[in-house]
């Protein structure tokens, strides 16, 4: 494995570029895709657009790019609100847990916008 490779996986915290590097790591040691793949247990095609990303840009090609999607409904205030009321209840003192059903009350009292659970809980 190369060191400077090691070093890279063994520094970084995110659980996806290190799965990557490690499919690079063994693509330098000589395995094949499909060993890699198998190893990794991730998809061949996975392994391809990686070894691929690396080749062309070297590790930076392995960093995952900004997510698309649909825009937070909440402001940036508001999430630092949400965040406040999170911390200071997540215990609540009449005993019990702050529950995703509290957290969606407290959006739509504090801010008049409507979340599911799932929404709130991820």
């Amino acid at each position: 494995m190369n060191s400077d490779l090691s070093k890279l996986i063994g520094a970084t915290s995110n659980a996806r570029l290190r799965l990557r590097l490690l499919a690079v790591s063994h693509f330098i040691d000589g395995k094949n895709r499909t060993e890699i793949a198998s190893f990794l247990k991730v998809s061949r095609l996975s392994v391809n657009k990686w070894i691929k990303a690396y080749l062309d840009f070297g590790v930076e090609g392995l960093v995952e790019k900004p997510h698309t999607g649909r825009p937070s409904r909440l402001t940036i205030e508001q999430k630092k609100h949400l965040k406040e009321y999170v911390t200071l209840n997540a215990i609540k003192p009449e005993g019990g847990r702050l529950q995703g059903s509290d957290i969606t009350q407290f959006i739509l009292d504090e801010f008049d916008i409507s979340y599911q659970p799932s929404g709130v809980y991820r």
